[in-house]
């Protein structure tokens, strides 16, 4: 009875020894700073958002988590790169464009959207509104249409290229409205909106904290938002869907993905602490300085709107022939 004893506390004590290392590791990641990949370059919302959320997640991780800027082919080179580490400590922003639009309007993606990565958690939506020059004589979305369609081909809205999110806003609009005019792609929102105001074009949607100084000023008309519900900034503005289209959003967004090989366990602990920090106050009042909602939803919520943001955005995608910059 006592050797028996002797053994099973000798197996139980070399089984716990044995576990000791891996249950150390697991416990204690991360083990070294995060970095958060941003495809796009410095300067604009993305980069607002991602720092604002990586600042708060660093409290509950533990570890620093820096922002780090990969600009270039409409966000797929930041996308390849971040789906092919290997470190377990690179994340990347995800977007409409990287997530919803390039796998429908590149023949051939570096990266699955799908498969290469893991959705984390939607850290935020940034309003689009359409607006107007104060010269058209429309003062709310149902004029507007009205005013396209007795003038088919004859109005010009801008955007900041092809394929960019203006560009999607407005023929999505196209599309709900079934109205016909024109697209005008610049190289860049200062350029459109300088000519936008000059009336040299007639109408844009544009990311509400580009538009919200020219639109106080009087300098443009916001007919219509594409939030779900009307933003307090500018409370008299009805939303699309209140002004006939039901079920009409459009807002650009952002999310937190990582690598699909990390290990569950490494992606529960990132889930956790990452919509814990978008979910706080100090990332919801610095946001809302930029006209940006934060959100802050599960790992599964997040999975299901990226289905249904691509769901929505392919058909406008094919019906306005959309192609890549160059292309």
């Amino acid at each position: 009875m006592y050797a028996s004893t002797t053994r099973r506390q000798w197996l139980t004590q070399t089984a716990a020894l044995s576990a000791t290392p891996w249950l150390a590791q697991a416990d204690t990641w991360p083990n070294k700073p995060m970095r958060l990949v941003v495809p796009f370059a410095p300067g604009g919302s993305s980069e607002i958002v991602a720092r604002a959320v990586a600042g708060e997640m660093a409290k509950g991780l533990g570890q620093n988590v820096f922002v780090d800027n990969k600009p270039g082919a409409a966000g797929n080179i930041a996308m390849q790169e971040v789906a092919g580490s290997t470190d377990e400590h690179t994340l990347v922003l995800g977007h409409i464009g990287t997530l919803a639009v390039n796998p429908y309007i590149f023949p051939k993606l570096p990266y699955d959207a799908n498969k290469d990565f893991v959705p984390i958690t939607l850290i935020s939506k940034v309003p689009s509104l359409y607006v107007v020059h104060p010269d058209l004589p429309v003062k709310n979305l149902k004029e507007f249409v009205a005013y396209a369609k007795s003038k088919p081909g004859q109005l010009n809205y801008g955007s900041a290229g092809n394929g960019s999110a203006g560009h999607l806003a407005f023929e999505y609009l196209k599309m709900a409205t079934d109205t016909f005019m024109l697209h005008v792609p610049y190289r860049g929102t200062g350029p459109m909106l300088t000519d936008l105001m000059a009336g040299r074009l007639q109408a844009a949607a544009v990311g509400a904290p580009a538009l919200l100084q020219f639109i106080k000023a009087g300098k443009l008309r916001c007919i219509a938002t594409g939030t779900s519900t009307r933003l307090p900034q500018l409370p008299d503005v009805p939303t699309v869907a209140e002004q006939g289209y039901k079920g009409f959003e459009m807002t650009q967004w952002y999310g937190l993905l990582a690598p699909s090989k990390w290990p569950k366990a490494h992606i529960d602990r990132l889930e956790q602490e990452a919509v814990k920090a978008a979910r706080s106050k100090a990332v919801s009042d610095k946001l809302s300085q930029d006209t940006a909602l934060a959100v802050g939803n599960t790992r599964a919520e997040f999975e299901a709107f990226i289905k249904q943001e691509q769901a929505r955005w392919k058909p406008v995608i094919a019906r306005a022939k959309i192609v890549p910059e160059g292309a």
